[in-house]
């Protein structure tokens, strides 16, 4: 079965930084479409991040407006592991983040608190 794992949230004062981290497991990772959502309390989950592997093996990344130009998805392929650095924080980014591969599995997640 696969197994994500997210790890590097915490409480972060606005404008500063976190970089959170996803471990894969039993999963073809070279090959899979890795993303981060988050959901905000009392709203609906959204998609922050997403880096999608094409058939040929090349990757697009795209970006929620609201991330745009502050967060960044990359990827370790040989450490099964997906990235979310995340500049420039604010509340509004206060959420449980969570990790996602293929569209179908999900991770734990792991809470981002931005206050001072």
């Amino acid at each position: 079965q696969v197994q994500l794992v997210e790890s590097g949230g915490g409480l972060v004062q606005p404008g500063g930084s976190l970089r959170l981290s996803c471990v894969a497991s039993r999963l073809n990772f070279r090959w899979s479409t890795m993303s981060w959502y988050r959901q905000a309390p009392g709203k609906e989950r959204e998609l922050v991040a997403t880096h999608i592997i094409s058939g040929g093996g090349s990757g697009l990344i795209n970006y929620a407006d609201s991330v745009k130009g502050r967060f960044t998805i990359s990827r370790d392929n040989d450490k099964n592991t997906v990235y979310l650095q995340m500049n420039r924080l604010n509340p509004d980014d206060t959420a449980v983040y969570y990790c996602n591969a293929r569209g179908t599995f999900w991770g734990q997640g792991t809470q981002v608190t931005v206050s001072s």
